[in-house]
């Protein structure tokens, strides 16, 4: 594959705003000078996700993690840093050049970015089938409208389509528009065994109605496909009502909620998401104004996919059918989402009830009437545990209480835990106290009563350096960085600098045990050669990712000093400072080492080398005049 032109990677990041890309993961909120929000990494509650755009840069507090755009864009989709230029180019119509060498544009693609293409060029061909004049065509939109009960203007709005019965063209009209075979047999469209030709694939949806599936960037990514009256019988999967295109490299169902691209744009405190079982119930929710519906690919809802919903608002009403497999998959949910902080409520809904019933005869209002009979995670937790129409014994209460315990053990917060055992106790009408003692001991844990741990003991006052400022927020204590760490954020920030500390350093005074102290080494030699580019340069000269990563992380936290040049010769003082006490240290034990062998020129010498460097302690380089 033609390598792209560092140039063009270049113009790229300059002219996308980090936080246009940001902000399609993270719903963030201005702060000072940048924004925050939660991390897409990990699981929190208080936002330490932090987006430069003057800068360019993200910087995690939580992981580490830190980055510029296409960081981002690597870390959060799993991409390789061509797959992630790749992507964030298509995103902003901007076209990419390539080295020369071979001018194939199929070439030019990774499989990733030809499978997205496969399935947008497949999502057009259904499309346009549904929309046919021919018989087919007229069913399928009779099917719609009347069967279903949906409008024509929904169904353009998700780009239902229809899979032919008997047909040939979609192969045909992929191998014309060049997609490899390599990415014919990895799509999940056609039933492809390696090495057959592609004109000879089974195709794996035929006479069904087509639902595109999008990730939450809005991507098509897969395929729900709909048993219909003219399914034909000689399909392989003819009896299964709903059948989903295989995981791929870009399909992972277990990573995806179907309608977040457009619902999490919707979400807010006031409007929180409605997690509903099926596609189909998803968009009837969208048709009747519930813009925040959403729905798993199957009932297997992960932890992947609750965290993808808290990025966007916390709180979720969870709406699934009133069958036993709806509320087991209610039941297996619970606890994956109090782990991860989301505040997750009920609508329990009897055998008979289907929520595209409801809506579709109600609308919008019907969700009102439901929600009377919310109930939050434990009182719906306890109630599934009761048999229905009669009381629990002592003994039934002891082993349903250990079910729950077992869901209020996942939870995120201990203060939350206690309080959700008050209400299991409520439900069950245990005495409260008891029931406490009783998930202490269920969960191993010591009653902790009355008094308070002592202190720990004060910790000894760091070594102070120059600081180079983290961003302003009043909850994060203020961190105390080598000098190292400090010298490299001014070069970072001030080029001009960085040209004149390269000159006066030498590579030795550096500490190159130190991760900072490695990555200033190699900075300073940039400088020194004439090579320095920027901070953006880093990402594509440094192989290893934990240097890209601290190389990130310590220009996001960078903050312009009142007196550069000052703060400059003070990092070059306290760096020679810290050179000499160390080599001083090594000195010393040398000359102890020559002296008790009766080697005094030796020892003699090295003493000689012990006052040079008592001299650059006392006088140490500076900048400024030198340059000036």
């Amino acid at each position: 594959m033609p390598a792209i032109k560092p140039s063009s990677i270049r113009d790229l990041k300059d002219r996308i705003n980090i936080y246009d890309v940001v902000s399609r993961e993270v719903a963030l909120k201005k702060a000072g000078a940048d924004y925050k929000g939660l991390s897409p990494f990990n699981n929190e509650k208080t936002p330490s996700f932090y987006v430069s755009p003057d800068k360019g840069f993200y910087k995690c507090f939580s992981s580490g993690n830190s980055g510029d755009a296409i960081a981002f864009v690597m870390e959060t989709e799993r991409l390789t840093f061509t797959e992630a230029v790749e992507t964030l180019a298509k995103r902003f119509n901007f076209e990419l050049e390539y080295e020369q060498g071979n001018s194939r544009a199929r070439e030019e693609r990774s499989l990733r970015q030809e499978l997205f293409d496969l399935h947008e060029l497949a999502t057009d061909f259904f499309r346009e089938q549904f929309l046919a004049s021919d018989k087919a065509g007229e069913w399928i939109r009779k099917y719609w409208v009347e069967g279903r009960q949906f409008s024509l203007e929904t169904a353009e709005e998700f780009k239902i389509g229809f899979a032919p019965i008997n047909s040939v063209k979609l192969g045909e009209l992929a191998v014309k528009k060049g997609f490899s075979k390599e990415a014919m047999e990895a799509c999940g469209l056609f039933y492809a065994k390696r090495g057959i030709d592609p004109h000879r694939m089974g195709y794996r949806f035929r006479g069904r109605l087509m639902i595109p599936i999008r990730d939450h960037q809005g991507r098509v990514t897969a395929f729900t496909a709909r048993q219909l009256e003219i399914t034909p019988k000689d399909d392989p999967s003819h009896e299964a009502k709903y059948i989903n295109s295989p995981e791929t490299p870009i399909f992972h169902k277990g990573n995806l909620l179907f309608n977040l691209d457009r619902a999490r744009m919707e979400a807010k405190p006031e409007s929180p998401f409605v997690m509903v079982e099926g596609q189909l119930d998803a968009i009837r929710c969208w048709s009747v104004g519930i813009k925040t519906s959403v729905a798993p690919q199957g009932t297997g809802i992960t932890e992947s996919q609750l965290r993808l919903l808290k990025r966007y608002e916390p709180r979720l009403i969870v709406l699934l059918d009133g069958d036993s497999a709806g509320q087991k998959a209610a039941l297996r949910m619970l606890p994956l989402a109090l782990a991860q902080g989301v505040e997750a409520a009920f609508i329990p809904l009897t055998d008979k009830e289907d929520p595209d019933d409801i809506f579709r005869e109600g609308g919008r209002e019907a969700l009102d009437a439901l929600l009377q009979r919310e109930l939050q995670p434990i009182p719906f937790a306890c109630k599934a545990h009761m048999p229905q129409d009669e009381r629990l014994t002592p003994q039934g209460k002891a082993k349903a209480i250990r079910e729950v315990f077992s869901i209020i053990e996942k939870a995120d917060s201990e203060a939350a835990k206690i309080e959700f055992v008050k209400q299991a106790a409520a439900a069950f009408e245990l005495d409260e106290d008891a029931t406490l003692s009783d998930f202490q001991r269920f969960t191993g844990q010591q009653v902790e009563h009355a008094r308070p741990a002592p202190p720990p003991p004060p910790a000894p006052p760091p070594q102070q350096s120059p600081q180079i400022a983290a961003p302003n927020e009043p909850t994060r204590r203020k961190a105390v960085y080598s000098v190292e760490h400090d010298l490299l954020a001014l070069c970072m920030i001030e080029p001009e600098l960085g040209s004149q500390v390269a000159h006066v350093v030498d590579p030795e005074w550096i500490d190159n045990t130190l991760p900072e102290g490695k990555l200033l080494d190699f900075v300073l030699n940039e400088f020194l050669n004439d090579m320095w580019e920027g901070p953006d340069s880093l990402n594509e000269h440094l192989e290893s990712a934990d240097q890209k990563r601290l190389a990130s992380s310590i220009y996001f936290e960078a903050k312009p000093q009142e007196n550069p040049e000052r703060f400059a010769n003070e990092a070059l003082k306290q760096l020679a400072i810290k050179f000499v006490d160390r080599k001083s240290k090594e000195i010393r034990l040398e000359i102890g080492r020559k002296e008790a062998t009766n080697d005094h020129p030796a020892a003699s010498a090295l003493l000689g080398e012990l006052f040079a460097l008592n001299q650059l302690k006392h006088k140490p380089p500076q900048i400024g005049s030198l340059f000036s």
